[in-house]
């Protein structure tokens, strides 16, 4: 499978508030947008380093994905989005190539199509998702 681009780096945080203020405060960063996914339990602070944007994600559930994930290894990276062409034909080739796969059809998300393509232990321990199109988050105002 070919990809383009890392799209976007998501860190898991247990408290989004203190997470913006070292992430802003430690590495400059400038917030881009919040945004709260309830398709994925998740409240989000996403920034741009360069073409990549560094989200990071704080559950709004204790049974949210973000959640366990913090309460089995903490807080850190928590998957690596991966720019492909198109999302649908990338699931097929994985499958045809015998891979399993977390979501055989995408997702969709601001009318983007996203897909975790992998469990982390298959992956050098890293949760992949592969994303098509341009998350078309609107920039939050200062």
């Amino acid at each position: 499978m070919k990809t383009k681009k890392i799209d976007h780096i998501c860190i898991a945080v247990k408290d989004l508030e203190k997470g913006k203020k070292i992430y802003q405060d430690v590495l400059g960063l400038e917030l881009h947008s919040e945004y709260i996914a309830e398709s994925e339990k998740i409240k989000v602070a996403r920034y741009y380093l360069g073409e990549v944007a560094i989200e990071l994600m704080e559950s709004t559930t204790p049974d949210g994905e973000v959640a366990k994930f913090i309460n089995k290894r903490g807080e850190g990276v928590f998957l690596i989005s991966y720019g492909v062409d198109n999302v649908p034909s990338k699931i097929k080739e994985l499958k045809d190539k015998g891979y399993k796969l977390i979501d055989e059809k995408p997702r969709e998300l601001f009318g983007n199509r996203y897909s975790f393509i992998n469990y982390p232990d298959e992956m050098c321990g890293v949760l992949t998702e592969i994303c098509d199109g341009e998350f078309n988050i609107k920039k939050s105002k200062s």
